[in-house]
């Protein structure tokens, strides 16, 4: 069984219509697994729940002066216990395999979604709540799929111990045959409480790592404003209520697991003198009682697995509904079949607001609302993540081809979004500019564009190893050696080196000074000349350079010009870019 197939080369399509059916679709995808464990668990349980009765035979020899016998019973017991030690080795083995294979599969799951939806999914679901689902939750959800085997071996071991004994001693069979899943069934009142606990101490710690995720992304932010104590205080409040919700969870968890060594205890003990008595009447002899009492105490390991396999239900269930939230995520796109034919040379329209960006021409969009301008330039790229039940938006049109109906993959390479706060991978200059492009844009002129000379500078001097070859300078992870305007400058001329057919840009300049965002505003006319682009701005520098200006205001477009022309005729673009909030308002 070696792990030498995974990461799986398909991971599947995952049943999502609840959390149960997302399990038991894990399940079915590791059938093979699955039937091994089951049977590796059924070798090793059965020659332990046999050993009593190996002993039991030696005792009775005793007892009768058997010589022969004793020796008998020893070879017995000795091969049991070899056939344990063999199958618990294997089922140690593939319930490991099982597990690994399970969280490997979700964790393809996860990262195959969010590059599919890209940065729509931080909008929908906190970045937090991603990282929590694809770390803590993937290794819970392996531990149920894997724990499935050995519950099953357990009914079968049980319910063969129950046969024989019953066999033996009616009575006691009766009582080992109805008493385990009694015994089993006292822990599921408590399952519901503990989910519950245990679901809000879940929710409570995804906040808590999106607060720290948060936190150290702007941490240098902080500094610069003497922020660290206040943040430092948020974080400890989040973190002590999750310590809270933990204990609360844990005192659920302890009363489960004195229930599991508590009441096997009480049973043994009854079945126990209930055996004696009739041995001591005669009608059970002393081998005979100790092969009973030995399979009736080792009905304590199968009851051990049914308790965790509650515990690791209630777990599971809580994380696989936050895996399937996360996987339910779906786009706008249909049947994935439309065709894009020359996409440089199409207009770019999104029926819901009106918005047209002319083939071949640089448009600006003003918007009066900053996060409407974000979602906004997102559904330009078409394929916008939604919720479950979520009605879906017109989808944007290129060329007169919805881009919704078009493959993930070609819609991507004809819109390129550049979002308002790009990421800068940890790695050198060069490997953050090898990326897929038309190569008409060489990396020179795209990093001149975005003025990026004084970067290329601050790259050198902090990276002393790169002897002066600014495209062997390292950059840190997000760049965080940088400052807001280096790293805007940096991912925008990343983005000019791809050069797609259309490119749109959210606030490409919000981060740097007026003389440098005059500098780019040319930069990016003359790069992008002869290409479409789309602009998102209130910056009158940016504005100027555009070949048409358009004014969306309630999600609708209400008037499109040069800007000069539109800060002449309408009061409304002019308070937007003069930031005049009362007359914004009126």
């Amino acid at each position: 069984m070696p792990l030498t197939p995974l990461p799986l080369a398909d991971p599947g399509s995952p049943d999502l219509s609840s959390p149960l059916a997302f399990l038991r679709w894990l399940q079915r995808a590791q059938r093979r697994g699955q039937v091994r464990a089951t049977c590796w668990a059924l070798i090793e349980m059965g020659a332990q729940a046999a050993f009593p009765v190996a002993l039991g035979r030696g005792v009775q020899a005793a007892v009768d002066g058997d010589a022969g016998g004793i020796w008998r019973a020893g070879a017995l017991a000795l091969l049991l216990s070899a056939v344990a030690a063999a199958g618990a080795v294997l089922l140690h083995r593939q319930a490991v395999w099982n597990w690994i294979q399970a969280a490997c599969q979700v964790r393809q799951l996860v990262a195959g979604q969010a590059s599919r939806l890209g940065a729509g999914l931080s909008r929908r679901i906190a970045t937090g709540e991603v990282v929590a689902v694809g770390s803590g939750d993937v290794e819970r959800i392996g531990w149920y799929v894997e724990l499935v085997a050995r519950v099953r071996a357990a009914v079968i071991v049980w319910l063969a111990v129950s046969s024989v004994v019953l066999v033996v001693e009616p009575v006691l069979g009766i009582g080992v045959l109805l008493g385990v899943p009694v015994l089993a069934a006292s822990v599921w009142p408590l399952i519901g409480p503990f989910e519950r606990r245990y679901d809000k101490q879940r929710e409570l710690g995804g906040k808590a790592t999106e607060l720290a995720a948060d936190t150290v992304a702007g941490l240098r932010v902080l500094r610069g404003i003497g922020g660290e104590e206040l943040f430092l205080e948020r974080y400890r409040a989040a973190s002590q209520k999750v310590r809270a919700a933990a204990v609360r969870s844990a005192r659920l968890w302890s009363l489960m697991q004195a229930q599991q060594v508590l009441l096997p205890g009480l049973f043994v003990v009854g079945v126990t003198w209930y055996g004696a008595r009739l041995a001591a009447s005669g009608e059970l002899g002393v081998g005979t009682l100790i092969a009973v009492y030995g399979a009736t105490a080792f009905l304590a390991a199968p009851l051990r697995i049914l308790g965790e396999a509650a515990h690791a239900w209630s777990v599971a269930r809580v994380s696989a509904g936050r895996a399937v939230r996360v996987l339910s995520l779906s786009r706008t796109d249909g049947a994935a079949e439309g065709v894009l034919t020359r996409p440089d040379r199409s207009d770019l329209h999104d029926p819901a607001t009106g918005l047209t960006a002319r083939a071949g021409e640089l448009t600006a969009v003003v918007c009066g609302d900053p996060d409407f301008a974000g979602a906004l330039a997102e559904r330009l790229g078409g394929h916008v993540p939604l919720a479950e039940g979520e009605p879906a938006p017109p989808s944007v049109r290129l060329g007169g081809t919805e881009l919704d109906t078009v493959p993930l993959t070609e819609a991507r390479a004809a819109v390129l979004v550049h979002d308002k706060e790009p990421v800068l991978l940890s790695g050198t200059l060069a490997e953050l500019l090898d990326i897929p492009s038309s190569g008409r844009v060489p990396v020179a002129e795209a990093l001149a564009a975005a003025r990026s000379e004084d970067v290329l500078e601050a790259l050198v001097d902090g990276s002393p190893e790169c002897a002066g070859d600014p495209m062997l300078a390292r950059i840190t992870e997000r760049g965080r050696s940088l400052s807001g305007g280096q790293r805007q400058r940096l991912a925008l001329a990343r983005a000019l080196l791809a050069d797609p057919p259309v490119l749109v840009l959210d606030e490409p300049t919000s981060a740097v000074d007026a003389h440098t965002e005059s500098r780019i505003a040319t930069g990016l006319r003359d790069t992008r000349a002869g290409r479409t682009t789309v602009v998102f701005a209130t910056s009158p520098l940016l504005l100027d350079q555009a070949d048409r200006v358009v004014l969306v205001r309630d999600g609708r477009v209400v008037a499109a010009g040069r800007h000069r022309e539109l800060m002449r005729t309408e009061p409304a673009y002019r308070a937007v870019v003069t930031r005049d909030e009362e007359a914004v308002s009126a």
